[in-house]
């Protein structure tokens, strides 16, 4: 086993921690991806070489020094690959550390009665799709003849969908920077159903994320929606805009868009969350002319309404379908 997969349990309004738990995993490898916004992938081949440990000691000794340093405890999966260390996660608990066995016979068995869901990358639409044709497990999925899954899911996804599903995990942990993104999100008093309270939940967050990627002038490539359920299920959508923003109109309106993409039909919405991903500094970025003077006059208002932030409070100014 040489890839930890941690999730570290946050609660929803302490993602600012994150960095700093990545801080903690980068003691033992700089071979760390984090995964907003509460994990991280760690590949630790060098580490156990290094500290004469094996992956899951490791893990025990990260867990205590999360608890230690940042009264945080975490929940960890641990395989030879990030999809399978990821495919682990799902069985792990806080303070206990699931390990994929070792070997092409156990893997294989190991993941032969897990649903299809349980595979990185396999959506909702997807998971239908092959639960339609009883192909409802891995082990399932695997034994499938090739030509079939290619049918049903596409030519390439169903060479790679096979694969992963026999073990194969091709798969690397790519450093990142946790500090490319920025997120907000917003939890309801209590299962909310009505969409208009959807939708101004939305309009605070982005909203919100717009000031915060003012304030730190930056902008913001990609914009990612995570609709958490009742159930505790969630969806996650992410849309490349047009241009990078951090104009607040901009982002709510790609917001929208994805919230409407979902079709959501009587959902019980416990909370929702916006990310903004693929920060660059503001003064690199470009966007086109419209010569629309209602969106000169937006972009006048918010330089304003950002200084009266600044100056009496992030409630000084808003939105008036918040104010009521």
């Amino acid at each position: 086993m040489t890839i930890l997969c941690v999730r570290f349990q946050l609660p929803p309004t302490n993602e600012a921690a994150l960095p700093g738990l990545l801080a903690l995993l980068e003691d033992f490898t700089p071979v760390v991806q984090a995964l907003p916004p509460e994990g991280a992938l760690a590949d630790l081949r060098g580490a156990e070489r290094y500290f004469g440990r094996d992956a899951i000691e490791l893990a025990s000794v990260i867990r205590v020094r999360a608890l230690a340093h940042h009264g945080v405890d975490c929940a960890i999966g641990a395989g030879p690959g990030p999809m399978l260390a990821r495919v682990a996660l799902r069985d792990a608990r806080p303070g206990v550390t699931c390990a994929v066995p070792e070997g092409p016979d156990a893997i294989a068995e190991f993941l032969a009665g897990k649903p299809v869901a349980a595979l990185p990358g396999v959506g909702a639409a997807t998971a239908r799709t092959l639960c339609e044709y009883g192909l409802d497990t891995l082990g399932l999925v695997a034994a499938a003849p090739l030509s079939t899954l290619q049918r049903l899911v596409g030519a390439k996804a169903g060479r790679e969908l096979r694969e992963k599903a026999s073990g194969v995990d091709r798969g690397r942990v790519v450093p990142n920077a946790v500090s490319r993104s920025l997120a907000t999100e917003r939890p309801f008093t209590r299962d909310e159903l009505d969409p208009d309270r959807h939708r101004r939940a939305l309009l605070s967050a982005a909203d919100e994320l717009g000031s915060r990627l003012r304030a730190l002038d930056k902008v913001c490539r990609t914009l990612t929606l995570t609709v958490r359920y009742a159930d505790r299920s969630s969806t996650t959508r992410s849309h490349t805009l047009k241009e990078p923003t951090a104009h607040s109109a901009a982002l709510t309106r790609a917001a929208y868009g994805m919230y409407e993409a979902l079709g959501l039909q009587r959902a019980r919405v416990r909370a929702l969350a916006l990310r903004a991903e693929g920060l660059d500094p503001a003064e690199r970025a470009s966007y086109q002319l419209t010569f629309d003077p209602l969106d000169e006059k937006a972009r006048r208002i918010e330089e304003v309404a950002d200084r009266a932030r600044a100056k009496f409070g992030p409630r000084a100014v808003m939105p008036g379908a918040l104010a009521a």
